[in-house]
């Protein structure tokens, strides 16, 4: 087993892992504790009450997060004519049709989000077996295919976030960067929160909001106590 560093060591030691923390002291432990010379990714990991193979309590939604996650996301539109020039001017990185899928076939992948018009499906769904096992196929649930190329665009841009319950029945975000500071940081789980309350399934019973864990990328996981969700949304 591979030993810990000592700055890792440190980290660890300012956490009380038997203590479930409020949010605003959880998130000035978790800028605390970061310790890598990088900017660290801050991420929230939320175990719900649900059943994930239970379509009636599948959880998955997107939020545009107020000061965004701090990462630069390259944004590719499958679209033509006005709505191509549409999505270049709210921001797209690219924007295009078969010369894109062309593209992609021959094994390009770089861009971080896709998003698409309806009448351009019925020629991406030929990569999807390509975008699909890559989380990058543009999904109506996700409100990444529309004619609104200017908003969907604008809002990736801005820090709009996918977010789905895994089998475990967990679901993880990214909450910005610890560059941030944690009021910024705050705000955005604030707003994260907020939207995982609103969509409890109805068919989930008992214990919504299981736990709740932040880390930093390198940083120790620290417990926050789910109870202090309403306190942060009140």
């Amino acid at each position: 087993m591979a030993k810990k560093g000592k700055k890792g060591r440190k980290a660890r030691e300012v956490v009380d892992i038997s203590k479930r923390y409020e949010f605003d002291e959880g998130v000035k432990l978790a800028l605390e504790s970061s310790y890598a010379r990088f900017d660290e990714s801050v991420d929230l990991a939320i175990r719900l009450g649900v059943d994930p193979r239970r379509a009636d309590q599948m959880v998955r939604g997107t939020v545009v997060l107020p000061n965004g996650t701090g990462k630069s996301v390259r944004v590719l539109a499958f679209a033509k004519g006005e709505k191509e020039k549409e999505a270049r001017d709210a921001g797209a990185d690219y924007a295009g049709g078969d010369d894109f899928i062309d593209k992609i076939k021959g094994g390009w992948l770089e861009y971080d989000k896709t998003v698409a018009t309806p009448d351009m499906m019925g020629d991406v769904g030929k990569i999807g077996k390509i975008l699909g096992p890559r989380g990058l196929m543009p999904n109506a649930k996700l409100r990444t295919v529309t004619f609104d190329l200017d908003k969907v665009v604008k809002d990736i841009k801005a820090g709009k976030i996918d977010f789905r319950v895994e089998k475990s029945g967990i679901v993880h975000a990214p909450v910005g960067r610890v560059s941030f500071g944690a009021d910024r940081i705050l705000e955005n789980i604030t707003t994260f929160m907020d939207s995982i309350v609103r969509m409890k399934p109805a068919a989930s019973k008992g214990t919504y909001i299981r736990s709740i864990g932040i880390s930093t990328t390198m940083g120790p996981g620290i417990k926050i106590d789910p109870a202090s969700v309403k306190v942060l949304l009140t």
